[in-house]
């Protein structure tokens, strides 16, 4: 029983801290990627610890203003928050990974630098309606290289840039958690790994001009990554 008293007491801990028992509407925009291995194993336990607590998640591959959107927070790598905004860490460093399915190679050189790419068949993505297409970044021994790539497809969303890849239309490139799996069973196979180093995950970001409920930061102190 001990184990279940250390629970009651983080929970009791908890309110003190927050002050009045968490509740209300909470509405979030995140990536695929970050709201399955980031933000529902928190929420999932959170909505049971609080019933009082709404969690609305808004899955999306567009840089979304939550300003405009009346989005509460967002959930982007850290490149993508913008400096107004207050960006609190949610998870460990991200590699990127450049994937393409093994019939892609079968009549084509496997590229070992990132300039290879130019002879290569790329799958883009679009992150907002008037924006450009991604510019790929490699980094290796300190030498930095930006690579505007092109093919067949522009997407503007993982899961279908993913699937091209798997069928052979070319390269890919995004986060390693999106196709660890279908690396590890040989769908997908990686290039330019020692190319794509570690950069700064996932954070939740909020406008300061907002003030934040009990249940907000309840919600903030429970996906703050700690190392």
């Amino acid at each position: 029983m001990r184990p279940c008293f250390g629970r009651i007491n983080a929970r009791i801990e908890e309110l003190r801290l927050l002050g009045d028992v968490p509740s209300g509407l909470i509405r979030i925009t995140t990536s695929k990627t970050a709201a399955r291995t980031i933000l529902w194993p928190v929420v999932d336990k959170l909505v049971t610890d609080y019933p009082e607590i709404q969690i609305e998640i808004s899955t999306e591959t567009r840089l979304t203003d939550i300003t405009e959107d009346r989005f509460d927070a967002g959930i982007r790598m850290g490149e993508f928050v913008a400096p107004d905004m207050i960006a609190v860490k949610i998870g460990p460093p991200v590699r990127l990974a450049a994937v393409a399915a093994p019939g892609y190679f079968r009549n084509r050189p496997i590229p070992e630098h990132p300039d290879d790419l130019d002879h290569h068949l790329c799958l883009t993505m679009r992150y907002a309606p008037h924006a450009r297409p991604y510019d790929w970044e490699f980094e290796k021994d300190g030498e930095e290289i930006v690579k505007k790539v092109s093919g067949p497809f522009i997407f503007n969303d993982s899961d279908m840039v993913i699937e091209a890849a798997k069928e052979g239309h070319g390269i890919c490139m995004v986060t390693e958690p999106d196709v660890i799996d279908s690396i590890r069973d040989g769908s997908l196979r990686r290039v330019l790994a020692d190319w794509c180093p570690p950069f700064d995950g996932f954070h939740l970001f909020y406008s300061g001009r907002r003030q934040v409920s009990s249940a907000m930061r309840l919600l903030i102190d429970r996906l703050r990554y700690r190392e």
